[in-house]
């Protein structure tokens, strides 16, 4: 197991629903109950500027992070799903938003205030570590991706990206991986700083190989040893 894989399993096996949401709603007091808001498609839940005060937990749905471009173009740095946490800068001193967030789809988000989180550091050390590692964790992963805009062309970025998105999010079927809620070939272009079009034929080719299948809702990967 690489260093990566190790360091995903760390991630993927902490039950961080229980430590930030540990009861069901109907036991909660309605000051918890106001913790879990709702966003439908398209509302921000942060943009820059904003107060740095919370972190967030999505409990169902699909949030993207990113900025925008002097031109007003979106740039995406990641897009999260059911279980993931966002915002975390927050607690090391981060005290204003330098990017936006937003819902994707119909999402419920567990909010926890800053000195919350805080004060369950100190009681519990493994959601300590939890969140240093998530900020390890994004902070190598925007280096890859610069050093894969530097270094690499387009087709090899786009590659790349689906085999860790089916490596990450994937689920094994057979010899098979599927990926469901697959992303739209603007967000894969948006995160590998391509263009839409050149996704589109990349797809494409691949099916055409019969290396993958998809549709708006899943990516099937057939084949991983030959999405290279």
């Amino acid at each position: 197991m690489s260093s990566q894989d190790q360091e995903l399993w760390y991630l993927k096996n902490i039950d961080v629903t229980g430590i930030f949401c540990s009861r069901k709603a109907a036991e909660m007091t309605d000051a918890e109950v106001m913790l879990h808001t709702e966003f439908k498609k398209g509302d921000y839940i942060y943009v820059p500027d904003d107060k740095a005060d919370c972190i967030f937990l999505i409990f169902e749905g699909r949030v993207k992070v990113g900025t925008y471009s002097e031109q007003g173009k979106e740039i995406l740095k990641t897009v999260l799903t059911k279980g993931e946490v966002f915002g975390e800068m927050a607690v090391v001193g981060q005290t204003t938003r330098r990017d936006f967030a937003m819902a994707m789809e119909k999402t419920t988000i567990c909010i926890l205030p800053v000195d919350q989180i805080q004060a369950m550091m100190r009681d519990r050390n493994g959601l300590t570590e939890y969140l240093m590692r998530i900020i390890g964790s994004r902070a190598l992963t925007m280096e890859r991706r610069l050093e894969s805009l530097v270094f690499k062309d387009s087709r090899t970025r786009v590659i790349e990206f689906l085999r860790e998105l089916a490596q990450e999010r994937g689920q094994r079927v057979g010899y098979e991986v599927v990926v469901r809620n697959f992303l739209t070939h603007q967000e894969i272009a948006n995160l590998t700083a391509t263009s839409r079009q050149t996704v589109t034929t990349i797809l494409k080719e691949l099916r055409a190989e019969n290396i993958i299948t998809f549709n708006r809702r899943r990516m099937l990967v057939r084949d991983m040893d030959k999405l290279v």
